[in-house]
């Protein structure tokens, strides 16, 4: 695969053919194969959209990341070191500078411990005093827009939208370089939601930070990131910078997706085509032959029923690439 790079330098984050396999339900029956040979590259500063249906693999790709999750086979290079087999022991001074938020806000915080210890946790592990954690636990409070003084109350004192800035705070305590944004706003109201991406995006700017950024809402993500990789049963199906797949998308998914998304423009909603597929994704335990996404393809062939399209570059110049036997092939301006 030749993933693109938006930068000239060596890539922060390189995932290579990053797999992961589950056993079938009660240690029988057939495996599920959750990720399925996954490659893509981070920048340094840079934001990558992971999107897809609900249980494509993006959140299993985001937990392999960080090593949440032990992948069964590829590789996760970071800033140039290979760390996706790396001893949990070796692993620690790398946690500075790998951080995750989660989806859930109130889930993630341990409702026994003050906000202070939440937020100063990270920094006590990595060996910092108890003073000088609380001090930075402060800082941190102010940083992600909420009142210092607030450090000694407990999660459940703070509103949805709050609590995932305490999440975001203790992601940033050890200043890291990437962190892995597993849906940071959809367990929010949408009054919340555009506070949170506000925020995302600020501190992006100010501490050069970059993002996977896993969501299922397209609208978020096309605000949020550079580029944007499109999942579909655990496999990358088209990847490419954002104006490229949101503009011309050239994978049918990718087509079908956007197709849902409501437009601001009545007139524009009501004239514009919408794809539907049929039925529903097959079950990663009995993935389909050929290109997984075939059986609900409009578009399918007999070739697709055969062979598993590869992930490539569809035309000179474009800073993209598709997996896919017949991609819409986007104009050369």
């Amino acid at each position: 695969m030749n993933t693109p790079n938006t930068a000239a330098a060596s890539p922060l984050l390189s995932v290579r053919d990053l797999t992961m396999t589950f056993p079938g339900r009660g240690g029988r029956g057939a495996r599920v194969r959750a990720v399925d040979g996954v490659s893509f590259d981070i920048a340094e500063g840079e934001t990558l959209g992971l999107v897809g249906e609900s249980g494509c693999g993006k959140s299993t790709t985001g937990r392999m990341i960080v090593r949440l999750l032990e992948p069964t086979s590829g590789s996760v290079t970071y800033d140039g070191r290979e760390i996706g087999r790396l001893p949990q022991r070796a692993l620690k001074p790398l946690r500075r500078e790998l951080q995750m938020v989660f989806q859930d806000p109130h889930s993630s915080l341990n409702p026994r411990r003050t906000v202070a210890r939440i937020i100063a946790d990270p920094l006590l592990i990595q060996g910092s005093s108890a003073a000088a954690a609380r001090e930075r636990a402060a800082e941190l409070m102010e940083l992600v827009g909420l009142i210092p003084e607030h450090l000694d109350r407990y999660p459940h004192e703070f509103s949805g939208g709050q609590a995932q800035r305490i999440g975001i705070a203790r992601a940033l305590a050890t200043g890291p370089r990437l962190v892995v944004a597993d849906e940071p706003v959809s367990a929010l109201d949408v009054s919340v939601q555009a506070q949170i991406v506000n925020l995302m995006e600020r501190l992006r700017a100010e501490l050069g930070l970059a993002y996977l950024f896993i969501a299922h809402d397209l609208s978020v993500v096309r605000r949020v990131c550079d580029r944007v990789a499109v999942m579909y049963l655990g496999r990358i199906v088209e990847i490419g910078p954002k104006d490229r797949v949101y503009g011309a998308p050239a994978h049918p998914y990718t087509r079908a997706l956007l197709s849902a998304v409501p437009l601001p423009d009545p007139a524009a909603e009501r004239a514009r085509e919408r794809i539907t597929l049929l039925g529903d994704p097959p079950s990663p335990a009995a993935p389909p032959p050929g290109c997984t996404f075939h059986p609900r393809c409009p578009k399918a062939r007999e070739i697709c029923r055969k062979e598993p399209p590869l992930l490539r570059i569809t035309a000179a110049g474009e800073a993209r690439e598709v997996a896919c036997h017949f991609p819409e092939v986007p104009d050369s301006g």
